[in-house]
């Protein structure tokens, strides 16, 4: 059996479930070939039978039959809007509910990937892949029925110009078969790098924009904003340029399709003018059309390089499949750098900066490589740099409890000594906070932070760092309310801090050393559970 990739196995399973929408759409392009192609044809004849009929007298001109043909161009013409209609709207459809499905499995496979490789991701590389890449393969469902429809053009401006002689008809297939190998080895040339490029580029525009713009308030202090516009416009530079190749590419493929297109015209026109000038109108017609069914085709060939390189890129992150809920029991207790901790027990550590203090806490969460064995459901974390979404106060505190009530989410901002600010604004929970948190302050973002872990239902917290950039009274008051809440809740606490209020609370403490050089690192030793 041949190997399959990730993603070809996703795009297998959403065919299956859009089958109904992608026959439709196949149905419906199939008939838009066809009838386009007949109804040039049939309109030239017509145009070119009535002409002759009326230069060869009254009588010639009264018997003709003009009811019939005129009949037959608006049957056709409808039909031909119609099954356009029909085919965009259910092969977009299908191909826009595909993409829906996909988006989520790449970022459960994101997420599932080893921290060594998600995390060293940055956003825009990230959304990069979400994104763009994505939409790159929308063409494997958008043009899922090209080859139909080509097909169905051109056997119908073949059969149309076998009215005129096989001579024409033969011209056309010959013309056909050129333009669709010209076109295939034009986009492999030319295409493929230049579609490469592109979606290679664009992602690293994008990694750029989102570094700088986070950035972008230090860059003005700093007097580095115009350093920062160079290095977008040296990336769109780049962009630009893969840009002009992808069109300069697609320009010399469509320039190819006129010349034959052209060539197969005259050859029509010029072998089936002897038998009837109609008929050569009719034969002239069908190949223009019969040529024109083909473009599908080589659009999808021009698009290939980008489709290539986004599959590549999609298939190394799809290659990491989440696994099922862990059914693991929730730990009885914890050992944390040498300090074991039974239900409800607080820990704080503490100890110089850049001691390793973080990592400790991440690899106990299953962020590092020596990464403990616990579920991580059964934390509580309030990271040391919490990230905010770009959303209302009510979407930051759901990621942690999506099916949280809005009573719920008031008791998280109390305890968190945040309730009064967000009452105090009018959309009050449905205040925009802005990109990460932008709108709030430093202290603002950290107690939303704070309230978002209270949330999450997990029997032990992991707080980093809590009351960071929060005044003394402020401090006392967010110390004094997670002390009533872990004797409420019965919840154990491991506490990174360097301030002496929150270590105040909690009667266990650890000091982790300093590292004299090099980065810190845990020892798998340090963190296990039992």
């Amino acid at each position: 059996m041949p190997v399959t990739s990730p993603l070809d196995d996703l795009i297998r399973a959403q065919k299956r479930q859009r089958a109904a929408g992608l026959r439709l759409a196949a149905l419906s392009t199939v008939t838009v070939g066809a009838a386009s192609t007949l109804l040039l044809g049939l309109s030239g004849w017509f145009i070119v039978a009535s002409a002759a009929a009326g230069a060869a007298g009254l009588a010639a001109a009264h018997a003709f039959n003009v009811l019939l043909p005129s009949a037959g161009i608006r049957f056709l013409a409808i039909l031909r809007t119609a099954a356009r209609y029909g085919e965009r709207l259910s092969g977009h459809a299908a191909a826009l509910r595909a993409l829906a499905a996909i988006r989520p499995a790449v970022f459960e496979s994101l997420a599932a990937a080893p921290p060594t490789e998600s995390l060293a991701l940055s956003r825009g590389e990230a959304s990069a892949r979400l994104v763009q890449d994505v939409d790159a393969i929308e063409t494997r469902f958008v043009r899922l029925s090209a080859p139909w429809s080509a097909a169905a053009g051109l056997g119908a401006g073949v059969a149309l110009a076998l009215l005129a002689g096989w001579i024409p008809a033969l011209s056309i297939l010959t013309a056909a078969s050129a333009a669709t190998l010209l076109a295939r080895a034009l986009a492999r040339r030319y295409s493929a790098p230049a579609r490469a490029a592109i979606q290679a580029r664009t992602g690293a525009l994008k990694d750029s924009v989102a570094a700088l713009v986070s950035a972008s308030a230090e860059l003005r202090a700093y007097g580095l904003a115009d350093w920062a516009g160079e290095t977008l416009n040296a990336r769109a530079a780049s962009l630009e340029d893969a840009r002009r190749a992808a069109a300069r590419a697609q320009g010399l493929i469509i320039a190819s399709q006129s010349v034959i297109a052209g060539l197969a015209v005259a050859a029509a026109v010029a072998s089936a003018a002897p038998a009837d000038a109609a008929l050569a109108a009719l034969a002239g017609l069908a190949a223009v059309m019969s040529l024109d069914a083909l473009t599908s085709l080589a659009s999808a060939f021009d698009q290939d390089g980008a489709a290539r390189e986004a599959r590549e890129r999609l298939n190394a992150v799809l290659r990491h499949r989440p696994g099922p809920a862990s059914a693991s029991a929730t730990p009885q207790s914890l050992t944390l750098l040498g300090q074991t901790l039974g239900p409800g027990e607080r820990l704080a550590v503490s100890g110089p900066s850049g001691c390793g203090k973080t990592t400790a806490i991440e690899a106990l969460l299953g962020l590092r490589e020596a990464g403990s064995e616990t579920p991580r459901g059964a934390f509580a974390w309030l990271p040391q740099d919490a990230g905010l979404v770009a959303g209302t106060v009510r979407d930051n505190l759901r990621l942690a409890a999506p099916k949280a009530s809005d009573e719920d989410l008031w008791a998280a901002l109390d305890e968190a000594c945040l309730a009064d600010r967000v009452r105090a604004a009018p959309e009050g929970l449905s205040a925009y906070v802005g990109d990460d948190g932008e709108r709030l302050s430093g202290g603002e973002r950290r107690r939303l932070a704070l309230a978002r872990a209270y949330l999450r239902d997990a029997p032990w917290l992991l707080l980093d760092e809590p009351t960071e950039g929060l005044d003394p009274v402020t401090e006392a008051a967010v110390v004094a309310r997670l002390d009533a809440r872990l004797q409420r809740t019965g919840q154990g606490l491991v506490l990174v801090s360097h301030r002496a209020a929150p270590l105040a609370i909690c009667p266990r403490r650890v000091q982790f050393g300093a590292q004299e050089k090099g980065p810190a690192t845990v020892s798998p030793s340090l963190v296990s559970t039992l």
